[in-house]
């Protein structure tokens, strides 16, 4: 018999992240501690507990433009070298004791300059930081591997700046690029000369897209701007037509999603507070998945949805019924979707993935 479905065995269980911003993820204490050092007035709590509950009660708004309104306090008390450290120094622990054997952690160095950083020192603290954290998790017998996305903010003008940003750490365990903030009225394609330096450094990236935006914003990140993979993608259940017999008819972008293998980094408690979906249980997963799209799950913002990897299993396990099979799918989906390189991702697979879940289901 295999073992029993429930969080503490998923929190066992080996779990791959591609899409978790490092600004959405903050522990409720560092926020409090890091506004204190840095003389930030903004919070709107004292106390931890409070403070963790105001960020999902303010970012639980059906609104993707309210969701974001609360990363001003996170992104407010990361404006040092030590802050920045700090922050992904957590981060990586904490995904490790969560069971996180891989994860791609994004942010966009741009956001962290309002006290006269330069993007070298985000990154360098950022990326020692996660080292950091690296060791920790080893000492405390947790193994766990970060690569970093660095992000350029759609609404504003500096992507090619932040690909090039991306090109100078990609030694250094910066993975890929990705666009973020707003879908509406700033499409992709407002950054093709980055994407375009992208595929001539052969590069990776990812994209926002299909979250708060329809299919134009999913056509035009991959026919435009060549994304290998989509951050959020639900609307493309819009190209799917469902008749009353059950009987399934994709659309041309719909199909090539499919055969093409595109990842979707889906993030299941961040749709639902973002209004991207009404409920779990109509969240397009469920069909997405049954059709064999390459998904994969993700926690966006731990701190905003207060969720982690394995809740956001556990909530999949109560409203569709996946198990260790589904859970395995998903996490192989995920790591075969990784920008690592080819020998890497198929280590993690055969040594760290496949092997465990061997033993869940035995």
């Amino acid at each position: 018999m295999s073992t029993p479905v429930n969080l503490e065995n998923i929190r066992q269980a080996p779990k791959v992240l591609l899409h978790d911003h490092l600004d959405g993820g903050l522990r409720p204490q560092t926020v409090l501690d890091l506004a204190h050092q840095g003389g930030y007035p903004g919070l709107p709590h004292d106390n931890a507990d409070d403070l963790a509950r105001w960020f999902v009660t303010a970012a639980d708004s059906g609104s993707l433009e309210r969701y974001l309104e609360t990363f001003a306090h996170t992104v407010g008390v990361m404006q040092t070298s030590d802050a920045l450290f700090r922050v992904a120094a957590e981060a990586a622990e904490d995904l490790a004791d969560d069971g996180v054997v891989y994860a791609e952690v994004r942010y966009a160095p741009e956001l962290f300059q309002e006290r006269g950083l330069t993007l070298d020192e985000i990154v360098q603290a950022v990326q020692d930081g996660f080292r950091e954290g690296e060791r920790r998790a080893e000492a405390a017998g947790k193994r766990i591997r970060i690569g970093t996305l660095l992000c350029a903010m759609r609404q504003n003008a500096r992507s090619t700046e932040i690909a090039n940003l991306a090109i100078r750490y990609r030694d250094a365990q910066v993975v890929g690029f990705d666009i973020a903030g707003p879908e509406a009225g700033f499409p992709p394609t407002r950054n093709l000369d980055a994407f375009e330096y992208l595929r001539q450094q052969n590069a990776h990236f990812t994209i926002h897209a299909g979250e708060a935006f329809g299919l134009p914003s999913i056509w035009e990140a991959i026919q435009h701007c060549g994304a290998e993979r989509l951050g959020h993608g639900v609307r493309i259940v819009d190209d799917i037509k469902v008749d009353d017999d059950g009987t399934v008819h994709l659309g041309r972008l719909a199909s090539y999603v499919r055969d093409r293998r595109i990842p979707l980094e889906m993030c299941p408690s961040s749709n639902l507070q973002t209004g991207a979906v009404s409920s779990l249980a109509d969240h397009p997963i469920g069909l997405l998945a049954r059709l064999r799209f390459r998904v994969t799950i993700n926690t966006d913002n731990r701190l905003m949805s207060h969720c982690s990897m394995s809740s956001e299993f556990a909530a999949l396990h109560e409203t569709f019924g996946y198990g260790w099979e589904e859970f395995q799918w998903f996490t192989v989906n995920a790591m075969k979707s990784s920008f690592l390189g080819f020998d890497e991702r198929l280590a993690v697979i055969n040594e760290q993935i496949k092997p465990r879940y061997a033993d869940v289901l035995s």
